[in-house]
């Protein structure tokens, strides 16, 4: 048994949890975190964020080099390529390797006590933490519980992740399948089936409502769907999936057509299953604390993080709002900040949300859908790529940036892109929103010339006036 004792313990080594860490290490405090993992960095490092982005980027090469109207439009002649999956999931793994022990050498830098192994809080003070047979009591003042999400599943679906596999699965595949067949189409499906799709796969997404992308702007997602569409990714919409079973190293679906109830037969080399994720909670004696915990499994905070046991608090995909790595680590932080007795806040209206394809999808704010259900009054400013010279220049056309603004006020109230880097231009209108800008703000904002960004100015005088180049 442990006696030491902590000022705050994290439960979870995720972005989220790590960062919570460090920043009150930083703040003077004696920390321990909690991670079932050998590894730090959570889902997000492990098997998620990371070594798929490191797969998208891999996957994108290959496909520039490979096809048709690849680096031949650029009069860049590329013969004999070929794939070499086992060196690209390599590549995938060192990157992960290095940037795990990247977190490890910064909690050995704010001497953080790491303990490998599961968590169950036993009070507001004390945690048990089990590892092959061993426990270990730790005693604290403040916990964040920080343990994120795993993948959700189809009850009817069994994974196996071999045939039938999560996104665990499909970053781990030892050969390209012909067809994979993705069940969601979402952000994780899209990636996933994009990354195998460029690799040489058939890839068709099946999703149960009429659109892609629900809760995201309904134009982009058109758009966007069209783009993939004409990339080679084919869709049924409106479709529920009620059998997958594996038979003879092939998986056989059953699915049926939500309206009209017809049945159709599909037959894939892999399915992935991509519905979304859920909460991780299971196992951390949350019920026999009687800490509060919703229908869906997320723990119920107030506006400061604090859970309905005093001295537990919990952050990222644990709690509601946005299930992503960055609003996690802008949680641990405000948690930390107000532990401390600071003011900690975290504005989910302005946590991006990016799509890493190609062209990549970037938002943030409101969507034009939601104003309208909110009968709120606005001005639309669209400007597309293809009228943009740097995107012209490289090659990248498809695709458009979009601001929505107040239309009494002219305040920014979201802006949505589809283009080359949108994930990293997005961040102009970001900062624009939190410092309150106006829609004519940024459009008199000096742009430098030829930049994608160019494309966002456009956009925010179409908003308020006319866009000089379209």
């Amino acid at each position: 048994m442990s006696d030491n004792k902590y000022d705050l313990v994290v439960i979870g080594a995720g972005p989220g949890g790590y960062v919570a860490s460090i920043v009150a290490s930083q703040k003077g405090m004696k920390v321990a975190t909690i991670e079932k993992r050998e590894t730090l960095g959570g889902t997000c490092l492990n098997v998620g964020c990371i070594p798929s982005k490191a797969m998208l980027h891999a996957s994108e090469q290959y496909e520039n080099a490979t096809k048709s109207n690849g680096m031949n439009e650029w009069g860049i002649n590329c013969k004999d390529v070929s794939l070499d999956l086992k060196k690209l999931l390599n590549r995938k793994s060192n990157i992960v390797s290095d940037l795990t022990k990247g977190i490890g050498f910064l909690f050995g830098k704010n001497k953080i006590t790491n303990y490998v192994g599961t968590a169950k809080i036993i009070s507001s003070t004390q945690i048990e933490v089990s590892n092959n047979g061993k426990k270990d009591i730790i005693n604290t003042n403040k916990i964040i519980i920080a343990t994120g999400s795993e993948p959700s599943v189809l009850p009817n679906i069994n994974i196996d992740e071999k045939t039938i596999v999560t996104s665990t699965g499909a970053l781990e595949l030892k050969m390209v399948p012909k067809k994979m067949i993705v069940i969601g189409g979402g952000v994780i499906g899209l990636e996933m089936g994009t990354i195998w799709r460029r690799l040489g796969a058939e890839v068709e997404v099946i999703e149960y409502l009429p659109r892609i992308l629900p809760g995201m702007d309904s134009e982009i997602a058109e758009k966007f769907m069209k783009i993939l569409q004409k990339q080679g990714i084919k869709f049924k919409l409106g479709h529920s999936v009620e059998t997958a079973k594996t038979d003879n190293d092939k998986v056989k679906l059953t699915i049926k057509d939500v309206i009209n109830g017809n049945i159709e037969k599909l037959e894939s080399d892999v399915v992935l299953v991509a519905v979304g994720r859920k909460p991780n909670t299971n196992g951390l004696g949350l019920k026999e604390l009687g800490l509060e915990i919703d229908k869906h499994g997320f723990i119920n905070t107030n506006s400061n993080f604090e859970t309905s046991v005093p001295n537990i608090y919990a952050i990222g995909d644990v709690i509601k709002g946005p299930m992503l790595a960055h609003k996690a680590e802008e949680d641990g932080v405000a948690a930390v900040e107000i532990i401390n007795g600071e003011a900690g806040h975290v504005d989910y209206n302005l946590v991006p949300g990016i799509i890493y394809t190609s062209p990549e999808v970037a938002v943030i704010g409101q969507t034009e859908d939601n104003l309208k259900e909110q009968r709120i009054e606005y001005n639309k400013g669209v400007f597309p790529l293809s009228a943009n010279s740097r995107a012209k220049a490289i090659g990248h056309t498809d695709g458009m940036v979009k601001i929505l603004s107040d239309k009494s006020t002219d305040k920014i109230l979201g802006a949505h892109m589809i283009g080359h880097e949108a994930g990293t231009v997005i961040h102009e209108v970001s900062v624009a929103m939190g410092f309150g800008a106006s829609s004519e703000d940024l459009a008199r904002i000096c742009h430098g010339h030829p930049t994608v960004n160019e494309a966002v100015k456009e956009a925010a005088l179409a908003t308020y006036s006319k866009a000089i180049h379209f």
